[in-house]
Parts: structure tokens; C-alpha cells; sequence
């Protein structure tokens, strides 16, 4: 297995797999309030079999080539995660998202594992363009995307059902050359 530093504080990066669904549930049942406020991951592990479940379900994307997932881990604890939602090498087009329980927000985990999916995504698998889709009133994944520097395509005016209520969501993207522009600036 591989883990990738991400900084001086201890913390990484390493696929999230099937085997890990023990730690991941206990992971999301530490955090299922803070993580479910936006986005319905903590809904699909509940338990046991359905942690494995939705982890097995990325194993199988990863096999096909359209997704992949990552844990962080702080102290050898998983505390989030980053993954390509979608990844379509043909059309050369990913989606990238993220979650994080509530004991490990305000340390830019978030901010640098995503730069390490859109380095690989864009220098390794030739992207084209990499998308992050949040809820507007999620102003800290809005502000993720602008750490990264994405640009505000729009907004998807009440696209979003999600606990009886419809959200707006806001796409960002980011294109390759503006990408590589930006890593060579050092921003």
C-alpha cells in the first residue's frame, strides 16, 4: 500500500478500500451529523454491510477507470476523505469532492489532498478538465474551490434535493493549462 505526505503535520493520503470498512464506519459515525449537512455519504453506511458496500463500490470503479477514493488519516486515524466522483479519461473530464469530520476542519487537509488528485489527474492521466460541485450555502467547499483556484462556472439553481430541501449547487472547474499555470506560479 502507498501513502503520500501531505505536509509536515503527519498527515496522509492512501486509498480507501473495502478493506478499511470497519474503520471507515466508525470513522463516519463519529462525524455522520457534521458530514450528512451537505452531502448524503453518511446515509450510505449505516453499518457494517453497507460501509463495505459503498467502499467496494469505488473498488469497482477504480477497476473500471471512473472513480476512485482516498481516506485521510491524521495519527493513523481516518479523519476524511477526497475522491473522483466521476473520472471519464475519454471525454478527459473528472469530478473531484471531499468530506471531513468536524475534529479535523480548519487544517487545509482538504485543500492539499485535492491538489494531489488534480496533479495526478492532469499530469498522469492527461485531464482535461476537473470539476468540484458544491452546495452554495457549503462555504467551506466553495472556498476550497477558490484555494485552488477554480473558476465559478455557475450555479444549478434548486438542483439539489437533499433532506427535503433543494439547493442550489455551484460548479467550479479548473482546466489543465490553467492548472499547470498556477503550479508553476507557486500558487
Amino acid at each position: 500500500m502507498f501513502a503520500i505526505s501531505l505536509g509536515d503535520d503527519g498527515a496522509e493520503l492512501r486509498p480507501l478500500e473495502p478493506r478499511h470498512a470497519e474503520e471507515y464506519l466508525a470513522h463516519i459515525d463519529r462525524g455522520r451529523e457534521y458530514i450528512g449537512q451537505y452531502i448524503a455519504l453518511s446515509d450510505r453506511a449505516t453499518d457494517l454491510a453497507s460501509a463495505t458496500a459503498f467502499l467496494q463500490s469505488y473498488a469497482d470503479k477504480a477497476a473500471a477507470d471512473s472513480g476512485r477514493l482516498y481516506g485521510i488519516w491524521t495519527d493513523g486515524v481516518l479523519v476524511g476523505g477526497v475522491l473522483f466522483r466521476t473520472f471519464d479519461a475519454e471525454s478527459g473530464n473528472c469530478e473531484v469532492g471531499c468530506w471531513l469530520e468536524e475534529a479535523a476542519v480548519g487544517r487545509g487537509l482538504i485543500t492539499r489532498a485535492i491538489r494531489v488528485l488534480i496533479d495526478w489527474a492532469v499530469e498522469e492521466r492527461g485531464m482535461h478538465r476537473v470539476e468540484w460541485i458544491a452546495a452554495s450555502s457549503n462555504t467551506a467547499s466553495v472556498n476550497v474551490a477558490k484555494r485552488l483556484g477554480m473558476v465559478r462556472d455557475g450555479v444549478l439553481r434548486e438542483s439539489n434535493p437533499y433532506r427535503g430541501v433543494r439547493h442550489d449547487m455551484e460548479v467550479w472547474s479548473v482546466l489543465a493549462q490553467e492548472w499547470r499555470e498556477r503550479r508553476a506560479s507557486g500558487r
